[in-house]
């Protein structure tokens, strides 16, 4: 019986060893631009080869990951870039920034109105510190790696999902494909959202963020002639990032995408 109980202790700290060693697999870099800094985890594919192109996943997190301890935003979303099978069937440079945490990835408003908080997404104005830097690393990493400029990809979650809707509207061209997941934007916006294709993910029953944010955000781009799919889950709450990351196309659509 001991020896069970010691057999079982080690394969667990050998699963915790493992697990912490995937997640070092990300690289810890900091991005510094005219005094402000934005922390940002890098994972370059397996058996990593300069002379070729690779896609680009950039990936914002929610809210509660924000900070500067290049950490806390692999949370959610990391561990499904990390699995064997997915870096060898979709070898990609995959970049997770962390948000500062008295900034925002979008500029969005926040305001009381019958005792309950509203989001006021803005048509346009001035980006977040956070926002601004974000675009930036994004150009530096286009401009340091050998990027499949057709394949750039950007996603998120909450307040990434959020930031998500922004970075496209600010960057029209660019990305291939948008994967936004519990988020919102400014439907007026739409228009220049159209030249990318999305998936937008939300849970029916999320008391955090709305599932009408996505759902207006999905009627306008519609209206936009966009290409976009809608998938909500009646009953998830706002962790609605769990069962998107385990649809079994979520990655082979998204790296499908191409400009």
């Amino acid at each position: 019986m001991i020896k069970k109980i010691v057999l079982l202790v080690v394969v667990n700290l050998l699963f915790q060893q493992t697990q912490a060693q995937d997640i070092s697999l990300f690289e810890k870099h900091l991005f510094i631009q005219n005094g402000d800094t934005l922390p940002y985890r890098l994972l370059l594919p397996e058996n990593y080869d300069a002379s070729k192109k690779y896609p680009v996943v950039f990936f914002l997190h929610g809210a509660g990951e924000r900070g500067n301890d290049n950490e806390k935003q692999l949370v959610h979303g990391a561990k499904l870039f990390l699995k064997d099978e997915n870096r060898k069937k979709y070898p990609a440079i995959i970049v997770f920034p962390q948000c500062p945490a008295n900034s925002f990835w979008s500029n969005v408003k926040f305001e009381m109105e019958n005792g309950k908080r509203v989001l006021q997404f803005q048509e346009a104005g001035e980006p977040t510190i956070a926002m601004k830097l974000a675009q930036e690393l994004l150009h530096n990493i286009m401009q340091t790696y050998p990027v499949a400029k057709k394949q750039i990809y950007i996603g998120g979650l909450s307040m990434g999902g959020m930031g998500t809707f922004e970075m496209v509207r600010r960057n029209p061209k660019l990305f291939a494909a948008a994967i936004p997941i519990c988020g919102g934007g400014s439907t007026a916006t739409a228009s220049n959202l159209k030249k990318t294709k999305w998936w937008v993910f939300h849970g029916g029953k999320d008391d955090v963020v709305p599932v009408s944010l996505s759902e207006e955000m999905v009627g306008a781009l519609k209206k936009a002639k966009a290409s976009v799919k809608f998938t909500m889950y009646p009953d998830a709450n706002h962790n609605s990032w769990d069962p998107a990351f385990a649809e079994p196309t979520f990655l082979s659509w998204l790296f499908s995408q191409r400009k």
